[in-house]
């Protein structure tokens, strides 16, 4: 599976009820917002997740936009080739893929992270390597060397920040105050018998971050699954983005990933850095 192949898949896009408020309301009276243009990315964002086939009726129900809209949506999104239907029921068109390819082509941070990754994944033995960046309450990943153990998660993926480590790191480089009233608009639903659901205890955990430069996940996210994080950081110590390997539990144990995986992977956080620094 190729980068192209990985931009846009059942993750890529959010499904329409995780949507923000300022993409529903906010923008009364301002003459420069599209007030079309988000209800056409909206229906797109709707087809996100198992079920590719929808129903007007469906999306209209999904993105709380009225029939009449999302028929006038779908029309125009036919028209232009990204989506097609049979019968009642509408579906995306590889034409998507565009969308996301123009950021994965254009980017700095993807350019210069596959390499590194690529390369990390090599030296630790076919192990998953990911770059992310924080998208409110998600992460998103932007590049990715995937392992033959672990190919599911693929760039445009987003997976909750709360309960990864790549958002962890990337929540703990917000101001306290800020990363604090973040979490506070979490919805914080135990994704396995290990999450931490607790806002105090993720507070707690954020400090702790702070402190190390990494974060361990250990079975928060998937069972059977544990990864480390680091910082990427430019020339002026800003986090940009935050670099990952994750591994299965029976293979990798929580002190080898310590001893051995951590190391490896803040070096190539810092060549990550070092590029994005003087590109």
């Amino acid at each position: 599976m190729n980068r192209l192949e990985n931009v846009l898949d059942s993750n890529t896009l959010r499904p329409a009820d995780a949507l923000t408020a300022a993409e529903h309301t906010g923008h009364d009276g301002d003459p420069d917002f599209m007030a079309s243009l988000a209800k056409g990315l909206r229906v797109i964002r709707a087809f996100a997740g198992i079920n590719r086939r929808l129903t007007i009726t469906e999306i209209s129900r999904a993105t709380g936009i009225t029939r009449a809209a999302v028929r006038r949506c779908l029309y125009t999104l036919r028209e232009l080739r990204y989506v097609a239907n049979e019968g009642h029921a509408y579906f995306l068109q590889p034409k998507v893929l565009e969308l996301g390819f123009a950021y994965v082509s254009t980017a700095s941070i993807p350019i210069a992270a596959q390499p590194v990754l690529e390369e990390l994944s090599g030296q630790l033995h076919d192990t998953a390597a990911s770059v992310a960046v924080l998208d409110e309450e998600s992460v998103v990943y932007v590049a990715r060397a995937a392992s033959r153990r672990n190919p599911a998660v693929g760039v445009g993926s987003r997976l909750p920040a709360y309960c990864t480590a790549l958002g962890r790191v990337l929540l703990a480089s917000l101001p306290q105050e800020q990363a604090g009233t973040q979490l506070a608009q979490f919805e914080l639903v135990p994704r396995t018998p290990f999450t931490v659901t607790s806002r105090q205890r993720l507070e707690e955990i954020l400090r702790q971050v702070r402190c190390d430069s990494y974060a361990l996940n250990d079975q928060e996210l998937t069972v059977g699954q544990r990864s480390i994080a680091v910082p990427v950081r430019n020339a002026a110590g800003t986090t940009v983005a935050a670099m990952s390997v994750s591994t299965e539990v029976a293979r990798v144990s929580r002190r080898q990933l310590l001893e051995n995986d951590l190391p490896l992977l803040k070096t190539a956080a810092v060549r990550l850095g070092r590029q994005l620094s003087t590109a």
